[in-house]
């Protein structure tokens, strides 16, 4: 399902730390839009999709409880937050079928990519139940729990929460794999290379504060890196493990996806494979990550796999290839499957209790 562009509406207040509900009313007669009624929440409006807004809830951790379906209407509803996170892909629930699902959001401020201003996007918690006919009757929103669990991701372009699509980061994506329990905060920005993460105070000192003991970063930063030096960018990838470490959190290096760049042969050039004049980038975190023997996922690894497996054509529009020619960045499609690479490459890792993904479609909790 592509990911929706919506408006953003202010809803009532609701104080920061209190229980919130929304009780449906009445359900509405059927238009000529759609089959279904679309139920009308406190503090929600639209008809598909659906928005419901906290403007007063703090930056933080919140645990969201949403029952969707209805009682007479077939439905399917896909659940957004903030700037395009996608936490529930698309629910089925046929009449009378009413499904329960739960969830962790990190509220930040700016809500999207953290080297924009303060203020940008919309105050607080938003939610976008989207789909041909979305279907929400109740919401239940309470502070997250102490012993949450956040992975942090420090990255570029690829990984960020882009506000507007159909451009779309894996980190974006990520969070549709964990239940409640766990927050995906995703601490990344357009531009981003090792040098700027952290000469920036916005950027990697803003992030270190907000993780702990049992907490993850992980850090995929290299397409930007174009000239920075190979010995430079070890001395930075090694700055940021001790940083991070000396917070109590695990760091784990993330190789970067690959670009879709290709030979005549099949196989991906250099510039696909992120292997500048000064360095190539993808071994030198490797390096890192076995010198200093941290996690590592090698997301190079697995997307050019991906990409040589499939071919040139078949695999363009995982990238903004269709849209704009862009061979760097990835479609929702794209962000999707590589989202799913890396769940899958952190799930072997064994640092996320197992409990706490999901492994049901729709993913129930």
């Amino acid at each position: 399902m592509p990911a929706p562009t919506f408006a953003r509406c202010s809803r009532a207040a609701f104080a920061a730390g209190t229980f919130l509900a929304l009780a449906v009313a009445a359900p509405q007669a059927a238009n000529a839009v759609s089959a279904a009624p679309h139920p009308s929440l406190n503090g929600c409006e639209g008809v598909a999709p659906i928005i419901c807004s906290f403007p007063d809830l703090a930056p933080g951790g919140y645990d969201v409880r949403v029952v969707l379906g209805d009682d007479a209407h077939a439905a399917d509803t896909a659940v957004y937050v903030e700037a395009r996170r996608l936490m529930l892909d698309k629910v089925d629930t046929e009449p009378g079928e009413i499904e329960s699902y739960r969830f962790t959001v990190d509220v930040r401020d700016p809500e999207g990519q953290q080297n924009k201003p303060k203020g940008t996007g919309a105050p607080g918690l938003t939610l976008v139940f989207s789909g041909d006919e979305p279907a929400v009757e109740k919401i239940s929103v309470t502070p997250a729990s102490e012993d949450t669990q956040k992975i942090a991701l420090l990255g570029d372009s690829t990984v960020t929460d882009w506000e507007e699509g159909p451009t779309t980061g894996w980190g974006q994506r990520l969070p549709t794999h964990f239940n409640r329990g766990v927050a995906v905060v995703n601490h990344s920005g357009s531009g981003e290379s090792t040098v700027s993460m952290l000469a920036k105070s916005q950027m990697f000192d803003a992030l270190l504060p907000q993780i702990g003991p049992g907490d993850l970063a992980l850090i995929q930063l290299a397409h930007n890196d174009k000239t920075t030096t190979a010995e430079q960018y070890r001395v930075n990838l090694t700055e940021m493990i001790d940083r991070v470490e000396e917070r109590g959190a695990t760091a784990v290096l993330v190789t970067p996806i690959a670009r879709h760049r290709f030979n005549p042969d099949g196989t991906l050039t250099d510039l696909g494979l992120i292997v500048t004049a000064e360095a190539d980038l993808p071994s030198e975190i490797r390096a890192v990550a076995a010198q200093r023997h941290v996690p590592l996922i090698d997301l190079t690894k697995r997307t050019q796999e991906l990409l040589e497996a499939g071919g040139d054509a078949p695999t363009a529009d995982l990238y903004m290839i269709p849209f704009t020619g862009d061979r760097t960045h990835t479609s929702d499609k794209g962000a999707t499957v590589f989202a799913g690479l890396v769940a899958d490459e952190l799930r072997g890792l064994g640092l996320v209790e197992e409990a706490d993904w999901r492994t049901l479609t729709p993913y129930r909790s």
